[in-house]
């Protein structure tokens, strides 16, 4: 296989970010299958990427005809075994460690050898779930960020154990992805997580501290640094779950109190109220 010869993507998990690596790959014009623990969720995963890409007819920003070639690249299944001709596999299930290194484990024996075996994590080590494997210089980290669809950016991490070939195909594929890669080694919250969720957590121990309200923090922020989004708009579009996961997994590695996670992270994280994905968090939706 050529470094930009990636014909068949698996996608492992049928969540937001699951629908949205489908959709980009999808749209690049390359097949891809996701497979969900559930048919059911695989489903609904697919509904998910049709209404998006009927929003997108409606728009004008594409067309039927355009919206049916996507819609033909997607597969879906709840069988790992269907993965095993693809030329590469990105991981996108629950961000904990054991889970990931579990399924790279399975993958390892049944996708083909000449594979690369990828995951979409935020934050934790790459190379312990290269280590689950048999094959761990084809083992590396294809980022993509929420809304993958929108969001330009993909961080390709190297871990210790990549072959060259691996990280140049990674590449390759993220530009057939039409993305800008950027390449970082494998330390825990690679570049953006790393110098985002400080500011994260710091932003909500302001609030703790009262030093001003939400809104005027938010407002501040964006009128202040020119960032799109305030910090707990931000954190609700994240889900406060992976953020207290990003915050916990940086703190383990660095042991700097920055990546604490501010209390009423947890208490909102206690209380179900997880963002965007749930309607509650920080703010209603």
């Amino acid at each position: 296989m050529t470094t930009n010869n990636v014909q068949l993507v698996g996608v492992c998990g049928s969540g937001i970010m699951g629908a949205g690596l489908a959709e980009v790959v999808a749209r690049a014009g390359v097949d891809v299958i996701v497979r969900s623990r559930t048919i059911d969720g695989a489903k609904s995963m697919l509904s998910s990427i049709e209404k998006n890409l009927d929003k997108q007819v409606a728009k004008e920003k594409m067309t039927a005809d355009q919206r049916n070639e996507v819609l033909s690249h997607i597969r879906i299944t709840d069988s790992l075994n269907d993965l095993a001709s693809c030329d590469l596999v990105i991981e996108s299930i629950v961000e904990e460690l054991a889970p990931k290194q579990a399924l790279f484990k399975e993958l390892d024996a049944i996708v083909k050898p000449d594979a690369i075996l990828a995951t979409n994590t935020s934050t934790l080590a790459v190379v312990k779930l290269a280590e689950a494997t048999n094959r761990p210089d084809k083992v590396c980290g294809i980022h993509f960020f929420n809304p993958a669809v929108l969001m330009p950016l993909v961080e390709v991490i190297r871990p210790i154990t990549a072959s060259d070939e691996t990280i140049a195909r990674a590449n390759a594929f993220v530009a057939t992805c039409k993305k800008d890669p950027v390449q970082v080694l494998d330390r825990a919250g690679f570049i953006v997580n790393a110098l985002l969720f400080p500011y994260l957590n710091n932003a909500v121990k302001m609030l703790e501290a009262g030093t001003a309200n939400m809104e005027d923090i938010d407002t501040a922020m964006k009128g202040g640094c020119n960032f799109p989004m305030g910090p707990f708009a931000l954190l609700d579009l994240v889900g406060l779950d992976t953020s207290v996961s990003i915050l916990d997994a940086l703190y383990a590695e660095f042991k700097d109190e920055n990546f604490v996670p501010a209390k009423t992270l947890r208490t909102l994280l206690a209380e179900g109220k997880l963002g965007r994905k749930t309607k509650q968090g920080f703010f209603s939706y």
